[in-house]
C-alpha cells in the first residue's frame, strides 16, 4: 500500500475527491463537465488516485439500525506487551468489530462493534477475555448517534479557513 507521503496531490485531485464524496456514483464525463475539464484527464487522475490507494473503494452508506444492528460498543483494551499487533489482528476478524485503533493513554487499543442484542456483545467480550493476552477491557455502549459520517468538503473547506 502506497502512502499519500509517496503521492503528490493535485488541486484536481482535491476536487475530483470532494465531488466524488458527495456522490459516489458520479460518472466521470459529470465530473469532468463539473470541474470544466477533459473526461480523459479526470480518468487518469482517478486511476491515479486508486492506484495510490486515496480511493480505496466505492460503497454505500448503510443505516445499520435500520438492519436490526441497534448496539454500538466501544470497547477499550489493555493488551500485554509485545502482542498488541497479534490481538487487533486476530479481534478485527470478527464480524461485528468495524474499526481497531491503537490509542494513547490508558488503554492500548480501542474497538468499535455493531451488535443486534446484549446477548451477543456479552459473547463476543468473553470470547476476547479468553485470549492470554487480553489484560482487560472496559466496554461503553452508546446511547445516541449525534453524528455518524464526515465530509471531505467540509473538512477541506474549514481547513482552507484556517490557512487564510
Amino acid at each position: 500500500m502506497n502512502s499519500t507521503k509517496d503521492t503528490k496531490i493535485e488541486e484536481l485531485d482535491i476536487e475530483i475527491l470532494k465531488a466524488l464524496s458527495l456522490d459516489g456514483r458520479k460518472n466521470k464525463s459529470s465530473i469532468a463537465e463539473e470541474l470544466n475539464r477533459s473526461p480523459n484527464t479526470i480518468i487518469k487522475h482517478v486511476q491515479k488516485l486508486e492506484e495510490n490507494d486515496v480511493i480505496k473503494n466505492y460503497g454505500v452508506q448503510i443505516d445499520y439500525e435500520k438492519l436490526g444492528y441497534n448496539i454500538i460498543a466501544i470497547i477499550e483494551l489493555t493488551i500485554s506487551k509485545g502482542k498488541m499487533l497479534d490481538v487487533e489482528n486476530e479481534i478485527a476478524q470478527i464480524p461485528n468489530i468495524f474499526g481497531v485503533y491503537d490509542i494513547t493513554g490508558t488503554y492500548d487499543a480501542l474497538i468499535l462493534a455493531r451488535f443486534k442484542n446484549r446477548e451477543n456483545l456479552s459473547k463476543m467480550i468473553k470470547d476476547i477475555h479468553t485470549s492470554p493476552y487480553v489484560e482487560r477491557t472496559n466496554t461503553h455502549i452508546v446511547l445516541n448517534i449525534i453524528k455518524d459520517n464526515s465530509s471531505l468538503v467540509d473538512l477541506i473547506e474549514n481547513e482552507e479557513g484556517k490557512n487564510k
